[in-house]
């Protein structure tokens, strides 16, 4: 009793042997250790089964949102469809967008314009796509205002895309070259696609005529301001490469001179050769006497270019008649265009002084009187013929325009003029177009 151990506290349960422990005889050597305790099944599946709320919860989640993403997949799959599907309309048509309206007013105008079967898939459409923009960081869309060309069968992506970027119908607002600002004036004024008031009407020469692009509904006068301000452009960059021996010493008196060979030809193969004859006779100090200057001395910007000039005209003294003043007009008597500015500040090397109609639209130009006179002589051959044929087959105007010249030609030309010869200077017009010695009216150079 006295060598028996105490008894360990760590003994194991299963076994009644001490845990680390040696047998203490041979037949407690013998027994065997005890069989574990026998796990209740039961109890194990009880345990398994018990419910966790959160897995539950998460695992319902999971499965909503699977269902969720296939679902959505399927209706964005399909209304991409919709989105690119041909739309209803049959042949291309303009579709009006006034100011101030919104989506939904934009979707239903569009829907009775039949561009579209249903104003809600435009709108689900526009939304759309300005999600995707602003998700991926572009610039805003926004539906703008103007008149669309809409193609036939153009799908809600493209009108959305089209009205967004503002792919307006473009109108050509079309000036000609030759007219005055008044004249210019009155031609916007009436044109139906430009909106607003002119202020005032510009000074003469300041405008370049050209054909401009524009919106319909584009103010009248920022039409006028881009007409001024392409002119200054043009006429700075021209001046800078001008010849230098010109007779003209300010922009504004090569304008002058341009807007008068503007209304002397109308082709530009000849301008250069036109605005020589003005050069030499300026640097001669012979008078210009260009037809045109007078109706403009006497009509101001409200000239008829058409009018026949009679002969007591061409000796009415007026600010601008060049056949009465030395040197340049005070001012343009029209609005020249490029060719004729070029003309003046790159003129044709010629000594050529005088020119006349052809009869073929253009011009015989000559260096001496003598030669001129030779071709007013064949022009008058060409003028009387022409006479003959217009009295077998009278144009309509004739009965309805009393005294009025039924022959359209550009020019006419006549013999020398009253007026008192010039000091120094042969009296002959540049483009022998002196008053005629019959007491008929004297046509003017047309263009």
């Amino acid at each position: 009793m006295r060598n028996r151990q105490p008894a360990d506290r760590h003994a194991d349960p299963k076994t009644a042997r001490t845990r680390g422990s040696l047998a203490r005889s041979p037949a407690e050597r013998l027994e065997p250790t005890r069989p574990p305790a026998r796990v209740n099944r039961k109890v194990r599946l009880d345990e398994e089964r018990k419910p966790r709320p959160v897995l539950a919860f998460m695992n319902g989640l999971l499965t909503v949102a699977l269902f969720g993403m296939l679902l959505l997949g399927a209706l964005a799959y399909y209304f991409d469809a919709q989105m690119d599907a041909p739309g209803p309309l049959e042949k291309p048509k303009v579709v009006v967008i006034p100011k101030l309206e919104g989506s939904l007013e934009i979707a239903a105008r569009l829907e009775r314009e039949g561009a579209v079967k249903d104003r809600r898939l435009f709108t689900a459409g526009y939304r759309w796509l300005q999600l995707l923009a602003w998700l991926e960081g572009d610039k805003a869309l926004q539906l703008k205002a103007g008149d669309y060309e809409v193609r036939a069968g153009a799908s809600v992506r493209e009108l959305v895309d089209l009205i967004c970027e503002g792919k307006t119908v473009s109108y050509k607002v079309t000036v000609p070259e030759g007219l005055t600002s008044q004249q210019i004036v009155d031609r916007l004024q009436a044109d139906p696609n430009l909106s607003g008031d002119i202020t005032a009407t510009p000074t003469e020469g300041s405008l370049l005529p050209e054909t401009f692009v524009t919106q319909r509904g584009a103010a009248r006068q920022s039409v006028l301001d881009s007409m001024a301000a392409e002119s200054r452009k043009l006429v700075e960059r021209l001046w800078a490469q001008r010849k230098k021996d010109l007779p003209v010493k300010t922009w504004e008196e090569a304008v002058i001179l341009a807007s008068i060979v503007e209304k002397e030809t109308g082709r530009n193969d000849e301008r250069d050769r036109v605005a020589a004859v003005f050069i030499n006779r300026l640097r001669q100090n012979m008078r210009l006497q260009s037809d045109p200057t007078i109706l403009y001395g006497l009509f101001g910007g409200k000239v008829v270019w058409g009018r026949p000039i009679q002969r007591t005209e061409i000796g009415q003294k007026t600010a601008h008649n060049t056949y009465q003043i030395d040197g340049l007009p005070p001012t343009p008597i029209c609005n020249p265009g490029r060719h004729s500015i070029e003309a003046v500040l790159q003129p044709r090397e010629s000594r050529e002084l005088y020119f006349v109609a052809d009869g073929s639209g253009g011009h015989a130009f000559a260096a001496t009187l003598k030669d001129h006179n030779a071709n007013v002589q064949k022009w008058r051959l060409v003028e009387k013929d022409l006479k003959i044929k217009t009295a077998v087959e009278p144009p309509p105007e004739e009965a309805t325009a009393k005294g009025r010249p039924g022959l359209k030609q550009r020019a006419l030309a006549r013999t020398k003029p009253e007026a008192k010869p010039e000091a120094g200077a042969e009296k002959t017009p540049a483009s022998g177009s002196a008053a005629a010695a019959d007491p008929t009216p004297a046509d003017p150079k047309r263009r």
